[in-house]
């Protein structure tokens, strides 16, 4: 029987899955070992195999077949756009894709002026304001605390996650715009897909009776 690849986004989401795993009855104890240094983790009677990738490479991971199936946050399934079946939301990691400012920028929005936007996403920033707004913006790639750029006036808007918003209000800004809500899904290749159909399905069924039940 050929195994079954998993790739799990490294963190909380990674501890958060495998303990939905577990409640279906697949379990890895090799991955429980805090000091192990192996990069893949195997159940052999299971036909499992685990491995901990970067969030924004599991996507990448499971186009090309090296994964089977994938965990990972709508937010990088939108932002890395690599073809694969997103085939379930886990509701777990609930937050929301917004346009943030300070409120003296929703007139620039409401006007579509063009206007700078500061974001770690800058696909998912692009398509909101390029294919649903019709706005046309200049995009900023940042990598750090995307709240410093309209602070400091690099840019006008960011476009972020935000989950309760108290960083935005700290530092004099607010939810301007909503994009879309986020959460873990579930993903899965192609082809493995029709190759795996039954294994991988019973996998997803268990995986929905447990989320939606």
């Amino acid at each position: 029987m050929r195994e079954l690849t998993v790739a799990l986004a490294k963190g909380r989401l990674a501890n958060k899955a495998m303990d939905l795993f577990e409640q279906i009855g697949i379990s890895c104890e090799e991955m429980k070992d805090k000091d192990s240094r192996k990069l893949i983790f195997e159940n052999k009677e299971l036909g499992m195999r685990f491995f901990l990738a970067k969030a924004n490479d599991v996507p990448t991971y499971v186009e090309y077949g090296a994964a089977d199936i994938g965990i990972v946050g709508k937010d990088t399934i939108l932002e890395e756009g690599r073809k694969l079946y997103e085939v379930l939301d886990l509701r777990m990691g609930r937050c929301r894709m917004c346009v943030c400012g300070p409120l003296s920028a929703k007139e620039q929005l409401n006007n579509h002026a063009l206007i700078r936007v500061a974001t770690k996403y800058p696909h998912i920033a692009k398509d909101y304001f390029y294919n649903k707004k019709y706005q046309t913006v200049e995009i900023i790639k940042l990598n750090g605390s995307i709240e410093l750029a309209p602070i400091v006036g690099l840019s006008d808007v960011i476009v972020d996650i935000v989950e309760t918003g108290s960083t935005l209000r700290e530092n004099g800004l607010a939810v301007l715009e909503e994009i879309t809500d986020l959460s873990a899904r579930v993903v899965v290749n192609q082809v493995s897909m029709k190759r795996e159909n039954e294994r991988i399905s019973r996998i997803i069924k268990g995986l929905q009776e447990l989320v939606y039940t």
